[in-house]
């Protein structure tokens, strides 16, 4: 047998006869009829089609990624076995999973068996977080105050991150409390029947977190790639196998099959971003070149796009419950997937749940320098909201002195505004206003390093660039910058362990596992590549928590920061000031346009000067009805005529509240 370009797997046993395959697919692709429960619907009302869920304009994010979140359960760790078909494929019998608290950049004793360096075996290590960690923890994320949850790709999947699929339907056996009894169910199982599909234990334990988290007020969404799989996943494992005789092999891009006659192996397919373990679907009646931003033409495969609408139907209304399900869903690499599909995606998802969310990774129209306007996509027939990397830039910019440096207010609003052309109020509420994830720096080490985001941001790219902890400067400005953040249109997002104090370089840095409060973390002391650095203690800044909780107890109990109307008082170049009121206006943006509940108004104020206090005069009426309430720094304020006058010290904020 010729050797195959990509690592195959045994790790499943496909339970159905390859004979009968054919059949299977052609009944699975045209549906059983007009009650068919995985086809697009012929009608969905405008008002479910097209409107923006009201819990997710009002809704505080948290995003987790479960296998740095936390090990709730010493039995289920990651194997050899588990870790098959993830890159890099050098994968030494002395392998094991890595202690929690160990020093991020020191070596593991199995690194000794492989020639890699810390960039590329740092992709090994699994840390062994699972579900039964998240359920432990709803507590702390309910006393945080946050209202709802993305969650990274939970599918099984032999990777860290998990968008190399081995699987859709399943949550990743190593979540669960059973790993080797849920890979039994799923040998049973016939991948392309939904019928013969079964919950696993893993399955049955993230139904419990929605449970219990629905009983905190927090929603839950899902995060799925339908752009690529791995080279596990069982459609390509048949594939791989029977070539052009198998029946998915339509649903990837491939472009060569292998010549049995010949010793060569000629198959060759592209991967997403020229990765091999990625292999990507092929889009129907689409085009070539297009620019990153397009609305790409066309659609996936009937077949495939079943087996999507099937895996979706499934977390959403689990054996036919909507109450039971994920709230929406997080859509990777959005704007490389046919706009047809998405259209029927949002039509199949909201005759579901009129109430489900959709929010598209929008990102990059010409990397490091141009972010992508996702304003084709929020029309109301594709997603609600995009992840709004839009906000940081220039928020970094002008608050955290990063290049290329904002220093006029008056510029900086402008770029807000900017962002905001052609979206409906509903969509702007909805956005997902994020200082970092998954995929960049975290929060604090972009603030610390002021170069471009996500521009040579790591040592192996850039030597110069600080992975240690960061200094005084750096906390103040995150604590202005998370200001600015709760205040303004959108719904503030917040990446795990950046409420703790956590730092790190971009991927895979910016994964580090959670510094819990009650876990023991050794100092920073290596480096990758063993250069100098500082000794850096680890543990959680609960004084950074208390400003989180803070803020978001502050935006939910006053709606106004969530749907009141926003006008700037004040732009002061010179005294680079800021100054915006929120309001509940004429139109609040609520159905019955009652009063919030809270304050009807908020006055922001910014002084970003370096060194220079500002003394400020704001016209209200009733001062003495005012209060101070964001406390970041003192500051000298008294009521004058009909006016607040303050002096506010140099790079601070402040928000002022009229009482009810």
């Amino acid at each position: 047998m010729k050797d195959q370009p990509a690592v195959t797997s045994g790790y499943y046993r496909l339970s159905f006869v390859t004979l009968i395959l054919p059949l299977i697919v052609l009944l699975t692709v045209t549906g059983c009829g007009e009650d068919d429960p995985y086809a697009v619907p012929e009608y969905v009302p405008d008002e479910d089609l097209t409107a923006v869920p009201e819990w997710a304009q009002d809704a505080v994010w948290y995003q987790i990624f479960v296998e740095r979140f936390r090990d709730g359960d010493s039995g289920n760790q990651p194997t050899l076995r588990s870790i098959e078909g993830s890159w890099p494929h050098d994968h030494p019998e002395t392998w094991q999973p890595t202690p929690w608290g160990q020093d991020w950049y020191s070596e593991d004793d199995w690194v000794s068996d492989v020639d890699m360096d810390f960039y590329e075996w740092v992709h090994l290590r699994r840390y062994g977080g699972d579900l039964l960690g998240v359920l432990d923890q709803l507590d702390y994320l309910e006393d945080l105050g946050i209202t709802a949850i993305y969650f990274n790709p939970v599918n099984d999947a032999p990777s860290l991150h998990k968008y190399d699929a081995r699987n859709y339907r399943h949550v990743d056996v190593n979540f669960g409390p059973d790993p080797e009894g849920d890979r039994e169910l799923i040998a049973g199982e016939d991948p392309a029947d939904p019928d013969t599909w079964v919950w696993t234990e893993a399955d049955k334990m993230f139904l419990k977190v929605i449970e219990e988290a629905q009983k905190r007020g927090i929603r839950v969404i899902m995060d799925y790639s339908w752009n690529h799989t791995g080279i596990t996943f069982w459609a390509w494992q048949h594939i791989l196998e029977h070539q052009e005789d198998s029946p998915y092999a339509d649903w990837y891009q491939i472009d060569r099959f292998d010549d049995p006659e010949t010793e060569e192996n000629e198959f060759e397919y592209p991967g997403w971003a020229g990765v091999p373990e990625l292999p990507q679907f092929r889009r129907y009646d689409s085009v070539e070149d297009f620019e990153h931003g397009d609305l790409i033409p066309g659609d996936f495969h009937p077949g495939l796009k079943r087996h999507i609408f099937a895996v979706t139907r499934r977390w959403l209304a689990p054996d036919g419950d909507v109450d039971r399900g994920v709230d929406g869903f997080r859509l990777d690499v959005a704007e490389l997937i046919p706009v047809d599909f998405w259209r029927d995606y949002r039509k199949f998802v909201r005759n579901i749940n009129p109430e489900a969310f959709l929010v598209g990774e929008l990102w990059w129209a010409d990397w490091p320098d141009k972010l992508m306007d996702p304003t084709e996509w929020l029309q109301g027939d594709i997603f609600d909201a995009a992840m709004n990397y839009r906000w940081y830039r220039p928020t970094r910019q002008w608050l955290g002195g990063a290049e290329p440096e904002l220093t006029d207010p008056s510029e900086y609003v402008h770029h807000l505004d900017s962002i905001q052309n052609g979206l409906r109020d509903e969509v702007v509420r909805a956005q997902m206003n994020l200082t970092a994830s998954h995929d960049t720096p975290r929060f604090s080490t972009s603030i610390f390093n002021q170069g471009l985001n996500k521009y040579e941001v790591n040592p192996r790219e850039n030597p110069d660039y600080k992975l240690h902890r960061p200094d005084d400067r750096t906390w103040r400005d995150v604590r202005l910058i998370l200001a600015q953040q709760f205040t303004w249109k959108g719904a503030p997002h917040v990446w795990m362990g950046d409420e703790l104090g956590m730092w790190g370089a971009d991927d895979p840095d910016c994964r580090k596992p959670l510094i819990w409060p009650d876990l023991a973390f050794e100092d920073e002391t290596t480096h990758p590549f063993d250069r100098e650095r500082t000794r850096d203690e680890v543990q959680a800044d609960m004084e950074l928590w208390n400003y989180y909780q803070h803020l978001i107890r502050l935006r939910r109990d006053n709606p106004v920061f969530s749907r009141g109307r926003l006008e700037v008082l004040k732009t002061d170049d010179d005294r680079n000031l800021l100054v915006y009121e929120r309001n509940a206006g004429e139109n609040p943006g609520q159905a019955n346009e009652q009063e919030f509940e809270g304050s009807q108004r908020a006055i922001v104020v910014f002084n970003n000067h370096e060194t220079g206090s500002a003394d400020i005069s704001l016209p209200v009426e009733n001062p003495q009805q005012w209060q101070e309430v964001l406390g970041l720094q003192p500051m000298a304020w008294d009521f004058g005529d009909q006016a607040l006058e303050i002096t506010i010290p140099a790079k601070s904020a402040a928000v002022f509240l009229k009482e009810p």
